[in-house]
């Protein structure tokens, strides 16, 4: 007989409840051990979206399911909250952030609905536009998140040619602060070119954390052909001259 979304749900929910019960290692876990671990699969499932690795995804999609219903035990056994109260909350908070498909608002596109969302998020106590932000997030998603909440207020620019003038701005301060040689002013103002780039990145609907992952990927890929061609030469990068190797890499760039 086939079994249902939620016929699977309570069968994994069982098995939580039983690994808890009967494993020693998942018996010893507590929200402390499990952080990091969720934390790599988190970036596991980042991974296998930048590949379209759609069976990656999907396991990396149950990891993460596993270790929310661990958390959810976890907080039980402490006497914090169920399972049930998580499905809960979300189910709650999407239906209120919605009122345009639960209630009477009216919207005209996805912009609409972001500024809704945050207008409802200031209504339910938040201080800021920006407090959702995750201290511990990655510098460039962080920035292009700040920088996505504070459009939501109208804090944006207007196109992506006055964008570009920024990260202009931003070179040639970089550039005047290079020449003085003062180090911390150099950190500051690259900082700040690296931030308008992002910035310039989502007038072009391009992920910028995404962007730089693919040419780290490339990078990866020519680099160690490049080890590899060197190898079957019958030497090693360290004694070749840069010219060389830069030889053996541009072949490499030209086969794609």
């Amino acid at each position: 007989m086939k079994t249902t979304v939620a016929d699977e749900f309570v069968r994994l929910v069982n098995i939580m409840d039983e690994l808890r019960e009967k494993c020693p290692w998942d018996r010893k876990q507590t929200i402390q051990s499990l952080r990091q671990m969720t934390i790599e699969e988190t970036y596991e499932l980042a991974d296998a979206i930048t590949e379209t690795d759609w069976k990656g995804i999907k396991e990396e999609l149950g990891d993460l399911l596993l270790h929310i219903v661990f958390y959810s035990k976890i907080g039980t056994e402490q006497g914090q909250f169920t399972l049930g109260e998580v499905l809960k909350g979300i189910s709650e908070k999407l239906i209120a952030r919605h009122p345009h498909i639960y209630g009477d608002v009216k919207v005209s596109s996805d912009e609409d609905v972001k500024k809704n969302w945050e207008k409802l998020k200031l209504k339910e106590g938040k201080k800021s536009v920006l407090g959702g932000v995750p201290q511990s997030l990655p510098a460039t998603v962080k920035a292009m998140r700040l920088q996505e909440k504070a459009r939501q207020v109208g804090f944006e620019w207007e196109n992506k040619d006055q964008v570009w003038e920024k990260v202009e701005e931003e070179m040639g301060e970089l550039k005047e602060v290079v020449d003085s040689g003062e180090q911390d002013k150099m950190e500051e103002e690259f900082g700040d070119l690296v931030f308008s780039l992002i910035n310039y990145a989502r007038f072009l609907h391009i992920d910028a954390e995404n962007a730089l992952e693919r040419t780290n990927k490339k990078f990866i890929h020519r680099f160690t052909q490049m080890e590899q061609q060197a190898m079957a030469s019958g030497t090693d990068l360290d004694k070749m001259t840069l010219e060389e190797m830069d030889a053996i890499w541009n072949s490499i760039k030209r086969q794609g």
